[in-house]
């Protein structure tokens, strides 16, 4: 087992999306566990900023402009990480594309954009990491996901079938290097304070109210939430689960009300009457 307070020393991560949001909470979260970071994107700016912030808090971190969409480049990518850092322990597959769109109004140059950065970027990512990780024996692939990737949800077709695609993908791939000594599972967040959501998805106060009264706990996540959960996941803590998804919405994929008076409803009596 590793030191507590360093899960990660002497090990490297390569972090896709890393420049912003959940893929910069957890490469820094990464970074602060004592491992070396190299954090993946289009932009270079965003992700030196990331790179230089965990610098900052003394953590080891490289920025690489990368578009996953490019399996050559994807490759090219990571045998560069390996040579300069001479391991890859983890890989967290961040890196998304989404927007909500209905499913007649969607183009076929859409669906291809979603899919292609989401499921085909996770994989050749993925691929690209297992010929370092299945070479040393060891290894722990995240994939950042949603739940309506087995529940649905309208307006998010591309998304939800990049998604679900990605899951059955960890799984498949799980048991295939399950005694190679590499795991690999699936976070899937639920609403998350971060800017690209909120300018996607609850840009108005009434589109907030929306998502808030969707989440029993009635609140957002903090990116360092996700985070936490994602380092566990990576941590040796987690050794014995492979295959998995935890997910992390306050209860919001569960909380889907049919019957009854709405629970927005009911917490707005409950404060009336206090």
């Amino acid at each position: 087992m590793t030191d507590s307070a360093s899960p990660f020393s002497g090990r490297v991560a390569v972090v896709t999306g890393g420049g912003s949001g959940i893929g910069r909470a957890v490469a820094t979260r990464y970074g602060a566990g004592g491992g070396t970071v190299v954090v993946c994107g289009r932009r270079r700016e965003p992700l030196q900023e990331t790179a230089e912030q965990i610098r900052a808090a003394g953590g080891r971190a490289d920025a690489v402009v990368l578009d996953v969409r490019d399996a050559d480049a994807v490759a090219t990518a990571f045998a560069t990480v390996r040579e300069r850092h001479g391991r890859i322990d983890a890989l967290v597959n961040n890196a998304a594309g989404n927007f909500v769109c209905p499913g007649e109004k969607l183009s076929p140059g859409g669906w291809r954009a979603v899919i292609d950065i989401v499921l085909n970027g996770t994989f050749h990512c993925t691929r690209a990491a297992a010929d370092t990780m299945l070479g040393q024996g060891s290894g722990s692939v995240l994939s950042v996901i949603a739940s309506y990737a087995w529940h649905g949800h309208p307006g998010t077709v591309h998304s939800a079938a990049a998604k679900a695609g990605v899951l059955a993908m960890t799984r498949t791939l799980a048991v295939e290097w399950a005694d190679r000594g590499v795991r690999l599972n699936c976070i899937a967040p639920g609403p998350t304070e971060t800017a690209g959501a909120g300018a996607a998805l609850w840009a108005e106060p009434a589109s907030r109210e929306r998502v808030l009264a969707s989440v029993p706990q009635a609140r957002t996540a903090g990116t360092g939430e996700i985070a936490e959960a994602a380092a566990f996941l990576l941590d040796d803590r987690a050794a014995y689960i492979t295959g998995e998804v935890l997910t992390v919405d306050g209860g919001q994929w569960l909380g889907k009300q049919v019957y009854g008076t709405p629970l927005a409803q009911v917490r707005e009596a409950g404060d009336d009457r206090r």
